[in-house]
């Protein structure tokens, strides 16, 4: 059984990921060329090392510290997924809050645990002035059937800065 619910930035350490796995085995990206969606070949393995845990560790206590939301799910005492939602609007009328992160450990992908933590991240924004959810995607083919799935389409106005820190996502909304 998974439980859910917000976590402190106390509580925001490298010993709460000693049971999360990160990795992701990649081999179809979509990308967009020349105007238009294509599927291409990618193949890597995506994984975090000790200094993505800590720059991805003080990114969620600034969220937190700052007013947004880090929600947990837990199996049997051990995190197993986690969402962040940032707390300023941005894209002007279309009212966004940045969905930041949202990962589940590899052994519970495809059960559900995404899904709760999107809906969950929805619904606070909605309940903090947001009219969607903005989303800069990793472009690998699970994940974007992932969103998808959950009513996630390209975004209407991208925001540069994650355009620019990573140039291969894909920029996503979803409406609230």
């Amino acid at each position: 059984m998974i439980q859910y619910r917000s976590l402190s930035a106390d509580e925001l350490s490298r010993e709460l990921f000693r049971g999360f796995v990160r990795r992701q085995t990649v081999t179809k990206c979509r990308r967009r060329e020349r105007g238009e969606w294509v599927v291409k070949d990618d193949p890597f393995i995506d994984d975090w090392s000790e200094a993505d845990y800590e720059t991805l560790l003080s990114c969620l206590r600034r969220t937190v510290s700052s007013g947004g939301v880090v929600y947990a799910a837990f199996a049997r005492g051990a995190l197993k997924g986690f969402a962040s939602v940032e707390p300023d609007l941005f894209g002007g009328e279309q009212r966004y809050l940045d969905l930041s992160s949202l990962h589940v450990s590899q052994e519970l992908r495809g059960r559900g645990t995404g899904r709760v933590l999107f809906q969950l991240s929805k619904a606070w924004a909605r309940g903090h002035g947001a009219k969607k959810l903005y989303i800069s995607a990793h472009s690998a083919v699970e994940t974007q059937a992932f969103y998808a799935g959950l009513g996630c389409t390209e975004a209407q106005a991208y925001h540069q800065p994650h355009v620019d820190a990573e140039p291969f996502d894909c920029q996503l909304e979803c409406a609230l």
